[in-house]
């Protein structure tokens, strides 16, 4: 199976199935001299991690982190970085009446007329957990990014129909206070909880619901991207849609900006303070692909998840109509533990584009 490698400059490959022995992450291109603060990496995993709050799957994992290499006396030596993650909570019985059949929805169907071969428990590599790795190798990033003064916060900012109002985002630190007040991570209270009412009435009706996580980081310099294939926000994009039930992707005014004028959607060019700003940000931080220095503020879409605790009518392999009912443990709505994902893919994008970025200007400046 390809696809498990993420990055040009700053890589990470993830490793591991829902249901193995473990999973884990290697991530290859980190500098040296990083401080590598193990307490801040598993922070970010609790924030993800399955049985927080009665509005997730209540899996218990600890998700507890083991850095296997690439750290010495707290900090990154350069080398391949590789983090571990057991897992502790596996009910593989809960599975074993999927064994033949296809979920709707899921990737079964797909994977197995794929690879002739699919782990049914839990999805197997194509299971959200694999998503820990990435969080992991994210706070990693973010290490890195804090050196160079990248400022990224993501927050719930919609559930279904209910969306929160604009933010005031002048201070992002007190954003995360209030988002991380509330299990449904949004940064407006009263919205939070309004989302929190519908995700548990949902829960109770054995459904799912879909939500919205809206992203702001500041502090990106000028000139993180490629005019062509690599564009910044092409790559967000892919970052995004990487993502276990991600099914859309908008930055700036996104799909808003298709009703506008030209007059109207122009950023207009302004001095502040010796430097360049927009009057507006409908540009979303990137132009041409290419961050203009302007916060990049983006948006992502997650659908309802596929497992419902309801029959459902389906295939098994042998291609005969049989009924298939949800069972095990799973989240009702995925939006408020995949902010810390959002952010993590976040940075593992940016950090390669830095790093690419440094190298354009070193050798152009020798």
């Amino acid at each position: 199976m390809a696809g498990n490698t993420f990055g040009k400059l700053f890589t990470i490959t993830t490793f591991g199935e829902s249901h193995g022995k473990a999973i884990g992450v290697i991530i290859d291109g980190c500098p040296p001299n990083i401080e590598i603060n193990e307490e801040f990496i598993q922070s970010e995993l609790d924030k993800r991690r399955p049985g927080q709050s009665k509005i997730t799957t209540q899996r218990k994992e600890s998700d507890t982190a083991q850095i296997l290499s690439g750290v010495f006396e707290g900090k990154s030596t350069g080398t391949p970085i590789s983090i571990l993650i057991p897992n502790e909570d596996q009910r593989s019985k809960d599975y074993s009446h999927i064994a033949d059949k296809y979920r709707p929805s899921h990737a079964d169907y797909t994977y197995q007329q794929k690879y002739g071969i699919r782990d049914y428990r839990g999805g197997g590599r194509s299971s959200a957990r694999e998503t820990a790795a990435r969080v992991a190798a994210g706070a990693v990033a973010k290490l890195f990014l804090k050196q160079k003064g990248i400022d990224i916060f993501a927050h719930v900012s919609s559930v279904g129909t209910i969306n929160s109002p604009n933010l005031d985002t002048t201070d992002l630190n007190r954003l995360t206070e209030v988002r991380e007040s509330n299990i449904a991570r949004c940064a407006d209270p009263a919205t939070a909880n309004e989302m929190i009412t519908l995700i548990d009435n949902v829960r109770k009706a054995g459904d799912t619901i879909g939500g919205k996580i809206s992203t702001i980081v500041r502090n990106v310099p000028v000139g993180l991207g490629e005019p062509v294939f690599d564009k910044l926000h092409a790559d967000l994009a892919k970052a995004m849609l990487s993502i276990n039930a991600v099914h859309g992707f908008e930055y700036g005014s996104g799909f808003s900006g298709s009703e506008m004028r030209g007059s109207e959607h122009n950023d207009i060019f302004l001095k502040v303070n010796n430097e360049v700003r927009t009057v507006t940000n409908y540009s979303g931080g990137i132009q041409g692909g290419i961050s203009n220095g302007m916060d990049i503020m983006f948006r992502t879409a997650f659908k309802p998840v596929a497992t419902i605790m309801r029959d459902q009518q389906t295939l098994n392999q042998e291609g005969e109509e049989t009924t298939i009912s949800g069972k095990g443990r799973h989240d009702p709505c995925v939006v408020s533990r995949a902010v810390i994902i959002v952010e993590a893919m976040t940075a593992l994008v940016l950090a390669d584009q830095m790093l690419r970025f440094q190298a354009y200007t070193k050798a152009n400046t020798q």
